[in-house]
């Protein structure tokens, strides 16, 4: 795992679709609610345009995400949790999401929040497993 500008860098075994597959299958057993999946080099595709594969999946809980808003509403532009299937030029895949203690010091989040938005690590980590 690698941290840089509040990101979180976990390394996958799978492809880019198979990663993001695993986490949402992860998630979804976890009751939180898959909002989105977005496939950004599908859709550079479909506009003749060519990028590696890189896919994102939005997701998370309203019981979690409330209180988070409710103490510091400007929050809401990170949420819902979002996590980053990527491959890079040496054809590695990628999972990567924002720090939750990156989010905490953004946005002022008190301490005794921050538990509403750590799962994310072992989401991750289960998907990549």
């Amino acid at each position: 795992m690698q941290a840089d500008n509040g990101l979180v860098h976990v390394p996958s075994k799978y492809t880019v679709p198979e990663t993001l597959q695993r986490l949402e299958s992860v998630v979804t057993a976890h009751g939180l609610t898959v909002f989105a999946r977005i496939d950004f080099s599908g859709d550079a595709a479909k506009v003749g345009l060519k990028m590696p594969p890189t896919q994102l999946l939005i997701f998370g809980n309203p019981r979690a995400g409330t209180p988070l808003m409710l103490a510091s509403t400007s929050i809401a532009i990170d949420l819902p949790l979002k996590a980053l299937a990527w491959e890079d030029a040496d054809r590695k895949v990628r999972l990567s999401y924002n720090k939750p203690e990156y989010l905490m010091e953004r946005h002022g989040i008190p301490k005794e929040l921050l538990k509403n938005i750590s799962a994310i690590e072992a989401l991750a980590e289960k998907a990549v497993e």
